[in-house]
């Protein structure tokens, strides 16, 4: 069977695979939107997560493919299970993705199977109910039936989304050359890592469907020269030198994507008007627990309920009012020490002229980085760099690159938003700052 893909073309599904993309936790992807509330900014921007995983699927297919060209015996079941990895990696997704996390109940009450809950208590998340669906659901006799001609269970599935889960067997485990060498590490830098499948697809989809270029960069050439490193008895990703250069242009084009279009000043404060109802005291909107009933919830289902609230902020999430924006400040645009404190310091003297006339608002910071890399080291990420004179080197990828210390800061867009009622009068009030309001008016409804 085939599924045509604007980005891949065809996406082939194996018989096995069948039953889990028609199961209704899969199915229920449809309903939920890739970029949440990204659409009132980017109108065609309403593509989905079903479509989104099918592609992350497709990715990895490609990427195992080329990185196992030559070991035959382990491709097979490697390739499967990495494929359903992929697949399922956002299965667990609330209605309009990330922000109704704030919604989920505590991660105790979901009783995952084989994963161990440490510290103190805290909320759930979309990779909780993706490991709940994986391991404990009525799509887990599928993933069973999936995994025996490869000889794989629901929890080697599971055990490449969250690298926590302990792994008993050895199902990861090949011999070569007389060594016995784990390729977990490679297949779950696959699913979740600088150059994994799930950020290969959505950055070439999101950036497609919000009309931009920021996402684009040369997807087959990072493909066709990924490969692996065998060290210390496990198996890591490595990329050869000359696709370093594209890899570059990679993490920069995700780094925009997330500051031009990811935080978008529309879907910034549509996201925190429902952060601030799911808050609330009198929010009446949680999602569910039990799996089964999770499987029921959408992005319809959270648009019915909050059709029917009487809650502000519900009111104007449903009635497309949203709060509008008032000051926008981007951190590391002033040339000066000097600079950088007059923004702070006007940011501070608008609130407290708003506090003082009891004008509400939202302020938001939103941060981006090129990446964690450093600040979270995981699994390392090898460049092969290849000779006519001797064997080829493998060298860690942040010594073969300065783009992680050219783009090392963090940057910040701090945004104030004031009801569009109170708007004009804020605006008007702040004709005699050095930073005027007017420099910061809302663009019209028919452009970003």
């Amino acid at each position: 069977m085939e599924i045509r893909d604007v980005i891949h073309g065809s996406i082939a599904v194996e018989p096995s695979e069948l039953g889990i993309i028609d199961s209704r936790y899969f199915q229920r992807l449809r309903q939920i939107k890739q970029l949440g509330f990204a659409e009132h900014s980017f109108p065609s921007a309403t593509h989905n997560r079903y479509i989104h995983s099918l592609g992350a699927m497709a990715t990895a297919s490609k990427a195992v493919d080329v990185i196992f060209k030559g070991r035959p015996k382990a491709f097979g079941r490697f390739r499967a299970v990495a494929r359903l990895s992929a697949l399922l990696h956002d299965v667990g997704h609330g209605p309009l993705s990330h922000t109704t996390e704030f919604a989920m109940p505590d991660v105790k009450s979901l009783g995952v199977p084989g994963v161990a809950i440490k510290g103190k208590s805290r909320k759930a998340t979309h990779e909780d109910y993706t490991l709940k669906i994986i391991l404990d659901s009525h799509l887990t006799p599928f993933l069973e039936r999936a995994g025996v001609e490869h000889g794989f269970k629901p929890m080697h599935v599971a055990a490449l989304v969250d690298p926590s889960i302990t792994i008993d067997d050895d199902f990861f485990e090949e011999r070569i050359d007389g060594e016995t060498v784990d390729f977990r590490p490679i297949l779950k830098q696959l699913i979740s890592s600088e150059l994994d499948a799930d950020r290969m697809d959505y950055l070439r989809r999101d950036s497609l469907y919000a009309g931009v270029s920021y996402g684009q960069f040369d997807f087959d050439w990072i493909i066709g020269n990924l490969g692996s490193h065998i060290k210390n008895g496990k198996c890591y990703l490595a990329l050869q030198h000359r696709a370093l250069y594209s890899f570059e242009d990679f993490l920069i084009s995700r780094f925009h994507m997330f500051l031009m279009v990811y935080f978008h000043y529309k879907s910034v404060v549509f996201d925190e008007m429902l952060r601030q109802y799911l808050e609330g005291e009198d929010c009446e909107y949680s999602l569910p627990s039990d799996i089964e009933k999770y499987a029921e919830c959408n992005d319809a289902h959270l648009y019915a309920h909050l059709a029917q609230s009487k809650n502000e902020w519900a009111r104007r999430i449903s009635d497309k009012r949203p709060f509008r924006m008032l000051v926008e400040l981007h951190s590391g645009i002033p040339t000066t020490k000097t600079a950088a404190q007059e923004q702070v310091r006007l940011l501070k003297s608008i609130q407290k002229d708003l506090n003082s006339q009891g004008i509400e608002y939202i302020m938001k910071a939103s941060t981006g980085e090129l990446s964690k890399y450093f600040r979270k080291p995981g699994d390392p990420i090898f460049v092969r760099y290849d000779n006519h004179y001797s064997k080829p080197n493998f060298i860690p990828l942040e010594q073969c690159t300065e783009v992680f210390q050219r783009y090392s800061e963090k940057r910040t867009i701090t945004r104030l938003y004031v009801s569009p009622e109170n708007y004009a009068l804020c605006r008007n009030q702040g004709k005699g700052s050095p930073l005027r309001f007017e420099d910061y008016e809302e663009s019209p409804r028919v452009t970003n």
